[in-house]
Protein backbone atom coordinates (compact mmCIF):
# COMPACT_ATOMS: atom_id res chain seq x y z
CA UNK A 1 0.00 0.00 0.00
CA UNK A 2 1.23 3.12 -0.64
CA UNK A 3 2.12 6.03 1.91
CA UNK A 4 0.47 9.37 1.99
CA UNK A 5 2.06 12.66 2.74
CA UNK A 6 0.53 15.92 2.52
CA UNK A 7 2.14 19.00 3.94
CA UNK A 8 0.87 20.99 6.01
CA UNK A 9 -0.27 25.13 5.00
CA UNK A 10 -2.00 27.18 7.54
CA UNK A 11 -5.23 25.97 6.95
CA UNK A 12 -4.70 22.18 6.57
CA UNK A 13 -2.71 19.28 8.91
CA UNK A 14 0.00 17.57 7.69
CA UNK A 15 -0.59 13.93 7.02
CA UNK A 16 2.20 11.60 6.93
CA UNK A 17 0.59 7.91 6.85
CA UNK A 18 3.33 4.97 6.58
CA UNK A 19 1.24 1.79 5.99
CA UNK A 20 4.45 0.21 6.54
CA UNK A 21 5.18 1.20 9.90
CA UNK A 22 1.59 1.40 10.99
CA UNK A 23 2.35 5.08 12.29
CA UNK A 24 -0.18 7.72 11.24
CA UNK A 25 0.22 11.63 12.20
CA UNK A 26 -1.57 14.27 11.76
CA UNK A 27 -0.46 17.78 12.74
CA UNK A 28 -1.22 21.25 12.37
CA UNK A 29 -4.12 23.63 11.89
CA UNK A 30 -7.60 21.91 10.49
CA UNK A 31 -9.52 24.77 9.37
CA UNK A 32 -10.16 23.91 5.38
CA UNK A 33 -12.33 25.61 3.37
CA UNK A 34 -14.05 22.66 2.27
CA UNK A 35 -13.64 19.73 4.99
CA UNK A 36 -15.40 16.97 3.09
CA UNK A 37 -12.60 17.47 0.02
CA UNK A 38 -9.85 17.58 2.06
CA UNK A 39 -10.81 14.96 4.20
CA UNK A 40 -12.02 12.08 2.37
CA UNK A 41 -9.20 10.82 0.08
CA UNK A 42 -7.60 10.63 3.83
CA UNK A 43 -10.33 8.73 5.25
CA UNK A 44 -10.82 6.54 1.72
CA UNK A 45 -6.69 5.41 2.53
CA UNK A 46 -7.96 4.59 6.20
CA UNK A 47 -10.45 2.38 4.97
CA UNK A 48 -8.16 0.74 2.59
CA UNK A 49 -5.17 0.46 5.05
CA UNK A 50 -7.30 -1.92 7.84
CA UNK A 51 -7.87 -4.53 5.31
CA UNK A 52 -4.27 -5.42 6.19
CA UNK A 53 -3.24 -3.33 9.08
CA UNK A 54 0.12 -3.41 10.80
CA UNK A 55 -0.22 -3.90 14.75
CA UNK A 56 -0.43 -1.99 16.77
CA UNK A 57 -1.11 0.58 14.64
CA UNK A 58 -0.53 4.31 16.36
CA UNK A 59 -2.44 7.63 15.41
CA UNK A 60 -1.51 10.86 16.29
CA UNK A 61 -2.94 13.98 16.55
CA UNK A 62 -1.24 17.28 17.16
CA UNK A 63 -3.85 19.84 16.06
CA UNK A 64 -3.50 23.46 16.83
CA UNK A 65 -7.06 24.25 16.24
CA UNK A 66 -9.71 22.69 14.21
CA UNK A 67 -13.13 24.03 13.55
CA UNK A 68 -16.40 22.28 13.13
CA UNK A 69 -16.45 21.07 9.88
CA UNK A 70 -13.06 19.52 10.71
CA UNK A 71 -14.20 18.31 13.68
CA UNK A 72 -17.28 16.23 11.91
CA UNK A 73 -14.25 14.65 9.36
CA UNK A 74 -12.14 13.67 12.64
CA UNK A 75 -14.88 11.79 14.67
CA UNK A 76 -15.64 10.14 11.26
CA UNK A 77 -11.63 9.10 10.93
CA UNK A 78 -12.48 7.89 14.77
CA UNK A 79 -15.24 5.62 13.94
CA UNK A 80 -12.83 3.49 11.28
CA UNK A 81 -10.41 3.60 14.06
CA UNK A 82 -13.19 1.91 16.41
CA UNK A 83 -14.94 -0.21 14.41
CA UNK A 84 -11.17 -1.71 13.51
CA UNK A 85 -10.80 -1.76 17.09
CA UNK A 86 -13.36 -3.78 17.74
CA UNK A 87 -12.32 -6.46 14.49
CA UNK A 88 -9.61 -7.16 16.77
CA UNK A 89 -6.99 -4.81 15.98
CA UNK A 90 -4.71 -3.43 18.17
CA UNK A 91 -4.44 0.76 17.92
CA UNK A 92 -3.56 3.16 19.53
CA UNK A 93 -4.76 6.89 19.54
CA UNK A 94 -2.36 9.61 20.80
CA UNK A 95 -4.01 13.42 21.43
CA UNK A 96 -1.14 16.24 21.69
CA UNK A 97 -2.07 18.79 23.10
CA UNK A 98 0.09 22.16 24.04
CA UNK A 99 0.04 23.03 28.06
CA UNK A 100 -1.41 25.70 27.91
CA UNK A 101 -3.97 24.74 25.13
CA UNK A 102 -7.51 24.12 27.14
CA UNK A 103 -9.56 23.91 23.84
CA UNK A 104 -7.53 21.35 21.98
CA UNK A 105 -7.40 19.26 25.20
CA UNK A 106 -11.08 19.73 25.60
CA UNK A 107 -11.63 18.48 22.03
CA UNK A 108 -9.14 15.64 23.36
CA UNK A 109 -11.68 14.59 26.30
CA UNK A 110 -14.37 14.52 24.06
CA UNK A 111 -13.66 12.73 21.52
CA UNK A 112 -12.02 10.65 24.13
CA UNK A 113 -15.80 10.44 25.93
CA UNK A 114 -17.56 9.47 22.48
CA UNK A 115 -15.09 6.33 21.80
CA UNK A 116 -14.15 2.95 22.85
CA UNK A 117 -10.68 2.95 21.54
CA UNK A 118 -7.41 3.81 23.84
CA UNK A 119 -6.99 7.33 23.90
CA UNK A 120 -4.31 9.09 25.35
CA UNK A 121 -4.20 12.51 26.18
CA UNK A 122 -0.70 14.14 26.01
CA UNK A 123 0.66 17.20 27.18
CA UNK A 124 3.51 18.91 25.14
CA UNK A 125 5.66 21.21 27.21
CA UNK A 126 7.12 24.01 25.46
CA UNK A 127 10.89 24.94 26.07
CA UNK A 128 10.89 28.15 28.18
CA UNK A 129 14.77 29.00 26.08
CA UNK A 130 12.73 29.09 22.82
Amino acid sequence: MENIKIDQTLKTPGIDFNAQKGVLNIVGRAIPENPEEFFSGILQWVKEYFENPVQPTVINFQLEYVNSGSSKFILEFFHIIQENIKKGYDCQVKWHYEEDDEAILELGKHYQSLLEIPFKLIEIFQDDDE
